[in-house]
């Protein structure tokens, strides 16, 4: 591991070759055999295993807290009316009935996209499947955008002619199953998320069977992600949440008894932490967050957390510093360079924890 005080995250490169083009399966290896990176904040210990052997590496009564939400098939082909101009529009938020945020982004020419030019209110582009968008007003981020998408049945629209959004780093498109955790719940007609919460993605039935043998409890909460672009690295806008009754009971039982909560992956951390209180009390929540976790504000109900690994100056790093520390973080990002671990949704995991 390199040294302490010489690794900086501002400053690190990401490699091409450590990013994961294809999921681990098409890599020969199953689901559960990706990397896991264990960082301990007591010691300041990092240690290399591989993601199956998380059993053992958590403990009787501690609480893994995963996302529900499902993927979307949100990558939806189209042209501008004026124009003809092809686009690819990504679906990000729902808001209500008739309106979605989205972001308009250029076709690359190998099957992906790159960033486009900033539109203009008022722009219209007919969709595959004979949908009309209509951009109204940029939101949170000049690339994204309020958008009217009347039809009747706007997720299955989706389902019915969109595709799993995807970027540059990855080979080729892939079916939608490639992008669902074993956690999605579907419910008809019901939203879901942009992109998968994907630090779920290695869990397997027969990993949840192991963990609850070996005592750690599951709690779900449910948090609809918005688009995350590899080009742009700005805070997160408002996303939709929940957090069930039970699971803010399991939560604060855990904490009661000295147990640690793990979140999986940085969309439970915000919605878990939209649903406590300053004194650390988790309460049943949902609707809205615009929450954005810092080391400024800390964390008040996670002791750990299970993530990929993210880009440099990417937002969510604040997340991660805000509950690993920074000397931890970057002794974690340090030593998965060194080793050669994966990153984005197909990559390696990193396990935060407190002990």
């Amino acid at each position: 591991m390199s040294a302490l005080g010489v690794f900086r995250l501002e400053e690190f490169r990401l490699p091409p070759e450590l990013e994961a083009r294809a999921p681990a399966e098409e890599r020969g290896d199953g689901r559960d055999d990706v990397r896991l990176l264990v960082g301990r904040r007591s010691g300041l210990a990092v240690r290399d295993h591989v993601f199956r052997e998380l059993p053992a590496l958590l403990r009787p009564g501690d609480v893994l807290v995963v996302n529900t939400s499902p993927t979307l098939p949100a990558a939806l082909d189209g042209r501008v009316e004026e124009t003809g101009e092809r686009v690819v529009v990504h679906f990000s938020t729902r808001l209500d009935a008739a309106h979605w945020v989205v972001e308009l982004r250029t076709p690359d020419g190998r099957g992906s996209t790159r960033p486009r030019p900033v539109p203009a209110a008022g722009l219209a582009v007919r969709l595959a499947g004979a949908g009309r968008l209509t951009l109204e007003a940029p939101v949170a981020a000049p690339r994204l955008w309020r958008a009217r998408f009347p039809v009747a049945d706007p997720v299955g629209h989706l389902r019915r002619h969109g595709r799993p959004i995807r970027y540059g780093y990855t080979d080729r498109d892939r079916p939608l199953t490639a992008y669902q955790t074993i956690f999605a719940e579907h419910a008809a007609g019901d939203a879901g998320s942009a992109e998968m919460p994907s630090a779920a993605r290695p869990f397997t039935h027969a990993m949840v069977t192991a963990l609850v043998t070996a005592g750690v409890q599951v709690a779900p909460i449910t948090l609809h992600t918005g688009v995350a672009s590899a080009e742009s690295h700005e805070p997160p806008y408002a996303e939709w949440f929940s957090v069930p009754a039970p699971t803010a009971r399991l939560v604060g039982a855990a904490r009661r008894e000295g147990a640690r909560v793990v979140a999986v992956g940085t969309t439970a951390v915000r919605a878990l932490e939209s649903a406590t209180t300053p004194d650390g009390q988790v309460h049943p929540a949902s609707g809205w967050t615009e929450l954005v976790v810092t080391p400024e504000r800390g964390v008040r109900a996670v002791d750990g957390l299970l993530t990929g690994l993210h880009e440099p100056r990417a937002s969510h790093l604040l997340m991660l510093e805000a509950i690993a520390g920074r000397p931890l973080l970057e002794a974690c990002y340090a030593e998965a360079l060194r080793l050669g671990y994966l990153w984005h949704e197909f990559g390696d995991l990193n396990l935060i924890l407190p002990d």
